[in-house]
């Protein structure tokens, strides 16, 4: 497992209930000091992760997941407003290209109205969505309150077809 995927992993893995980095070291197949690293890279990343006596937690409950995605430029409207509509939160967006690496943007779209406004800047041609540098293939690092509700968004994103599964390009 490569350590940006694992990393994203173990945050999804973070909720209210304290996780141990040595629980977290087997679930992922790695030691616990990797897992300890880990966590201050997605620290330094600005994530809010919180060290208890009983192992780690994620600051006000938030749960995260990462969805890897693909859908043409008319539909990039109807992806927000799905994460949007489900009470998820569109953090960023990210893709991997093969000559730079992780190219990512914060996005924080957490409505129709902010979906409405991302859409119109995309419509008014200032720019093109960073999503067409890689063939419409792109990362959301979205939020919600619950990992049910992460479970509610996969599943509308994927009767949608925009949905990519592991090992897909």
């Amino acid at each position: 497992m490569v350590g940006e995927e694992r990393r994203q992993k173990v945050l999804a893995a973070l909720g209210e209930t304290p996780l141990p980095a040595g629980k977290l070291a087997e679930r992922f197949g790695c030691s616990r000091q990797v897992i300890v690293q880990d966590i201050a890279l997605l620290r330094a990343e600005g994530k809010e992760i919180i060290a208890t006596n009983r192992g780690y937690i994620l600051a006000g409950g938030r749960h995260e997941r990462v969805f890897k995605v693909r859908h043409s430029d008319a539909q990039v409207k109807e992806e927000l407003f799905i994460v949007a509509d489900a009470g998820g939160c569109v953090e960023d967006v990210f893709v991997w290209h093969k000559v730079y690496g992780k190219i990512a943007a914060p996005m924080h779209i957490r409505s129709r109205r902010d979906a409405e406004a991302f859409a119109q800047k995309i419509e008014s041609g200032v720019s093109r969505p960073l999503k067409n540098i890689t063939g419409s293939y792109h990362y959301h690092t979205v939020s919600a309150e619950s990992e049910a509700v992460l479970d509610d968004i996969a599943r509308a994103l994927s009767a949608h077809g925009f949905l990519v599964g592991e090992g897909e390009n």
